[in-house]
């Protein structure tokens, strides 16, 4: 059956409802090695970290420990430019991310209005990032950068498997992953076209709702 997802997400004080885009961008970048004195830290902060899980870490307390915080972000930025989305890194919320895998999900529900940009920290530790609707399947190492729609579901996987499994992330086995985030704006006519977003597809249904939610094939999801 085809896969007709439909975002409904705030703008402004309206909800209004737009189509779930299908593609992801995706890109290596040169960043530099977190320092192990950063990567110490951060180790602290995600020391309760469930398989499965995914947390925001303090980026002020890390940019502290991160002295090339600065040419992460603009080796995302110039990324951006040469896809022709200039200074949408400038408008949009940061935060500094740990995962110890994650099943999979969306996250329409509660960032409906954007799409994500993720540019991943962390050494190549087995792990894949799998988009289930679209059947991608990204290798994770440090540089990887992703943008795409918060409606589209997606996991963090062991690499060979064919889905998320406790058992892959047992304690002792360094797993976790440390990303920076964004949230762009979907509204954003280029990125949006981009993505594959056709916005106000269903207002009606838009005006009878009174939260974010995404829905598929008439069911919400």
């Amino acid at each position: 059956m085809p896969d007709h997802r439909t975002s409904y997400f705030w703008s402004g004080d309206t909800l209004r409802s737009r189509s779930v885009g299908g593609v992801v961008l995706s890109a290596t970048l040169a960043v530099p090695a977190l320092a192990p004195r950063l990567l110490a830290d951060c180790d602290r902060e995600m020391a309760g970290l469930e398989p499965g899980d995914v947390e925001a870490l303090s980026l002020a307390r890390a940019r502290v420990r991160w002295p090339d915080y600065q040419l992460s972000v603009h080796a995302v930025a110039d990324w951006l430019r040469t896809l022709g989305l200039p200074d949408l890194l400038a408008v949009s919320d940061v935060a500094l991310m740990a995962c110890r895998g994650a099943r999979v999900h969306h996250d329409g529900g509660q960032y409906g209005g954007a799409a994500f940009c993720n540019l991943f920290l962390s050494e190549d530790k087995g792990l894949d990032v799998v988009f289930a609707a679209t059947g991608q399947r990204i290798p994770l190492h440090r540089g990887t950068a992703l943008v795409f729609d918060t409606g589209q579901p997606h996991a963090v996987i062991a690499r060979g498997s064919c889905g998320f499994d406790v058992a892959d992330f047992a304690p002792g086995r360094d797993c976790s992953q440390l990303f920076l985030t964004w949230e762009l704006p979907v509204e954003h006519a280029d990125l949006g076209r981009m993505l594959g977003v056709v916005l106000d597809t269903d207002p009606l249904g838009a005006a009878q709702l009174d939260a974010e939610q995404v829905w598929c094939n008439g069911v919400r999801v």
